[in-house]
């Protein structure tokens, strides 16, 4: 696509035209994968409860996502008279770009990412760090104790478990050599025994817990807490801004589970040589859609965490192992 482009608009134009037309064809596919995983998750919490869940907008409710959609993007927006109007308003923006820029650097399949960089772990390990900046923008700008309240929440919940997911991800590191996502799923080539899940389960297991209280999922949805906080940090926002907020959260956590799967379940390869007849791209999104079901169901059957708990968690359970891991690992590597 680089070499068509660079052919019909010259090196400079033709580069450029290529990149910005992957970006969109990236963040199309991932609202688009959205609205379907948000009815997934919307059916699975249904069926627990034995409900029948959205089944009116289009066949079986398929379409219930897209009407939710024109919902918020045709009301109007409210903004409150004390707050500040530019602010508020940058907030639900910037967590919406945050977490779509962090899809660059994903491979789908071989040869199928936006950028496929070096340093790729660090790009996103930087980009969710950053993603705690929209929250606090949001609850501070509504001038409002309560989502002020709610964002302080998050800021302290995703900066806790961000120290344990950076240690985890340092375990793969070392496993693999190599800090390129791609160089990292070619690494667990060859089939499910090679995967990264069995020898690092442990560090699997906490950065599974891990993401979820970094996307404020329940049982860590603490920010969102209806009888605590009147429902977190953007209860202020509506419309398309509110809508910028939910599209960003559920981005990170299908984000998080794409993670889960170039680190520990070999990417795009399937669990035996056989089954790789099937496109890698299908098993990669076989893996998302699965982790994505373990999210919906913990939502739907774990009670919520008081916070003081899911402090304790965090800094006396999950930092302490998840280091300890490391060092035991750079030892075992070093003496073999």
């Amino acid at each position: 696509m680089y070499d068509y482009f660079q052919s019909l608009l010259g090196p400079e134009w033709g580069y450029l035209a290529a990149v910005v037309l992957h970006i969109l064809l990236l963040v199309v596919v991932v609202l688009v994968a959205l609205a379907f995983l948000l009815y997934f998750d919307r059916k699975v919490w249904a069926a627990v409860m034995m409900r029948k869940g959205p089944n009116v907008v289009g066949p079986f409710g398929l379409l219930q996502s897209f009407a939710d959609f024109f919902k918020f993007a045709l009301k109007e927006p409210i903004i409150p008279a004390g707050a500040d109007k530019i602010v508020f308003m940058l907030a639900p923006l910037i967590s919406f770009i945050l977490a779509m820029a962090a899809w660059a650097v994903i491979p789908v399949a071989p040869g199928w990412e936006v950028s496929d960089i070096n340093v790729g772990i660090l790009y996103i390990f930087a980009i969710s760090s950053l993603a705690v900046y929209g929250i606090i923008m949001g609850g501070w700008a509504s001038n409002s104790k309560y989502p002020f309240l709610a964002s302080l929440r998050s800021a302290a919940q995703m900066v806790s478990y961000e120290v344990s997911i950076g240690f985890v991800i340092i375990t793969v590191i070392l496993m693999a050599g190599s800090l390129n996502l791609g160089d990292i799923v070619e690494a667990q080539a060859g089939g499910f025994w090679n995967w990264y899940f069995i020898p690092l389960f442990p560090m699997f297991i906490v950065f599974f817990v891990s993401a979820l209280a970094e996307t404020n999922r329940p049982p860590f949805d603490l920010p969102e807490a209806e009888s605590e906080l009147v429902a977190g940090y953007q209860i202020e926002y509506s419309s398309t801004p509110y809508l910028l907020f939910m599209i960003g959260e559920y981005t990170a956590i299908v984000l998080m589970c794409a993670l889960l799967t170039t680190l520990f379940m070999g990417g795009w390869y399937a669990p035996l040589p056989v089954l790789d007849v099937l496109p890698g791209v299908v098993w990669f999104s076989i893996k998302v859609v699965f982790f994505f079901f373990l999210f919906a169901m913990v939502k739907a059957i774990v009670p919520r965490y008081r916070y003081d708990q899911l402090m304790r968690l965090g800094w006396k359970i999950f930092l302490p192992l998840s280091l300890g891991f490391v060092m035991i690992q750079a030892i075992v590597l070093a003496v073999i």
